[in-house]
């Protein structure tokens, strides 16, 4: 068991896999994580030595798995303001925060953090198309309603549990694409046997469900 552990570790590899096990609750708060977190500013570079494209005028950036793993979206991001697909998933962001001047994003990969709430989305709710963020904390739903263009969201592997947080989605106006398995509410109605009735139900207008199209006739029998 990983509960009381404390990792003092010099590899960067250590310090990744160490947020691993504390996204999955098996290390606490508090445990000793020897590396401090690559900067975005640092990560961008890299990408950008490694990609040999400018990341001023670059419209897809891919800033995932980062060794040291990202701890923070910090205000480097507004330097990239031709961005239009953004991958920073595989890391340890807690806050989404300083998207303010990306003013083309249309999709933001986030899977695989520590991210426990939707707030700071705000900056981009004119341009996002897609949002991907699976395998986070994320228990409430607020501040998705602000993203009246999204389309497709992956937010599976969280912790949201009842239906009246998973009705906030019925917000976007958009939204075509759910991917929600993994969630406690999912799993409940998954086992009783009326998981997609209800949730299509609630989010008709929904073309696909957890990876499988809506045929016309679903969700019809329930207001």
């Amino acid at each position: 068991k990983y509960d009381h552990v404390t990792l003092v570790a010099t590899g960067n590899v250590i310090s990744w896999l160490a947020c691993g096990f504390w996204r999955h609750g098996k290390l606490k708060e508090g445990t000793v994580m020897a590396n401090k977190g690559t900067s975005i500013k640092d990560a961008v570079a890299k990408w950008a030595e490694k990609s040999g494209q400018d990341p001023k005028a670059a419209t897809e950036i891919q800033l995932y798995m980062q060794l040291p793993p990202i701890e923070k979206m910090d205000a480097s991001l507004s330097t990239l303001a031709a961005c239009e697909k953004l991958s920073l998933s595989s890391n340890c962001i807690d806050k989404i925060t300083n998207l303010n001047g990306m003013k083309a994003l249309k999709i933001l990969s986030l899977g695989r953090n520590l991210i426990k709430n939707l707030t700071g989305l705000d900056a981009v709710a004119d341009t996002l198309e897609q949002l991907w963020i699976s395998y986070n904390n994320i228990e409430k739903l607020k501040g998705i309603a602000v993203l009246k263009k999204l389309k497709v969201l992956y937010i599976s592997n969280n912790n949201i549990k009842d239906w009246g947080e998973f009705q906030k989605l019925a917000e976007l106006p958009a939204l075509e694409n759910l991917l929600f398995v993994g969630n406690p509410l999912e799993e409940k109605h998954s086992t009783e046997g009326d998981w997609r009735d209800k949730a299509l139900a609630r989010l008709s207008k929904l073309k696909k469900l957890d990876g499988v199209p809506v045929v016309s006739q679903e969700g019809e029998d329930e207001g």
